[in-house]
């Protein structure tokens, strides 16, 4: 292999060295999303809708894409602001929910009821300015072990503290046979909540409809934001940041240096 060559790979594992660590949003508190594209979730478990009526997770799942995100109703932080978003992108996207797609949250928490699930989907649905049908966006509890059945297949890591929890965000978009199709990381701004474009909220539906597979595109995010269990938001990490342009100011140098080089 000639020495340009070697250098090349040198380089180029140097500049994604940084971005290892975090590729599947994983920060310093050990929470993180493992994205499991590609993968199915087990449809045969049971949860409980915001109606108190047992259903099996495959009769969400029949002729749409789902639209999927973990909470927690009694979330002090980015619980209820991204659920507040995903009722604003309803709001301006061209497709509906229940006629393209399906909205379901799972509450992380196994001790939170149907009534707390009732009560934050009524304030969650009175944010939408269309008529939709109650059963278009679903509010589930349930118990323990089927929640961490879900939370593995998807890559959903979180950890209770006290009376809470500590977790990072993600909306996951899964075809209609529980394939898991994208994740999308909207963005978080602390003076004005989560940010989701209905354009990529749509593109998602779509490639969801489709049974397609798409890497995340918005990884930066969940690079550059960790998540800060005290504040319980997401803050900017600028030693991440700084470290990961030092790395890449040098690579950039020695690719600059090797071809002088070959030049001369």
């Amino acid at each position: 292999m000639k020495l340009n060559s070697i250098f090349f790979y040198i380089v180029l594992s140097i500049l994604i060295m940084p971005f290892q660590s975090n590729i599947n949003g994983y920060d310093k508190n050990g929470i993180n999303i493992d994205e499991q594209l590609g993968k199915y979730i087990p449809l045969n478990v049971k949860f409980v809708n915001s109606m108190g009526k047992e259903i099996v997770l495959k009769d969400l799942f029949n002729d749409k894409p789902v639209v999927f995100a973990f909470v927690y109703y009694k979330c002090p932080g980015i619980c209820t602001p991204l659920m507040t978003e995903l009722a604003e992108v309803i709001n301006k996207s061209t497709l509906e929910p229940g006629i393209d797609y399906r909205v379901v949250v799972l509450s992380m928490d196994e001790r939170e009821t149907p009534k707390i699930a009732a009560a934050k989907k009524k304030e969650i649905l009175n944010l939408i300015d269309k008529k939709i049908a109650p059963d278009s966006w679903e509010f589930l509890t349930g118990s323990y072990n089927n929640i961490k059945k879900i939370a593995d297949a998807t890559g959903f890591h979180f950890k209770r503290e006290g009376t809470q929890f500590i977790h990072t965000t993600s909306v996951m978009f899964l075809t209609r046979d529980g394939k898991l199709s994208r994740y999308l990381y909207p963005r978080y701004r602390k003076s004005s909540g989560f940010s989701i474009l209905p354009f990529s909220f749509k593109l998602a539906v779509i490639d969801a409809t489709k049974g397609n597979i798409i890497p995340s595109v918005g990884k930066l995010l969940a690079f550059c934001f960790s998540y800060d269990p005290q504040g319980r938001t997401y803050v900017f990490d600028i030693l991440k940041v700084a470290g990961a342009s030092t790395i890449l100011t040098v690579g950039l140098v020695i690719l600059i240096l090797v071809r002088k080089k070959k030049s001369t």
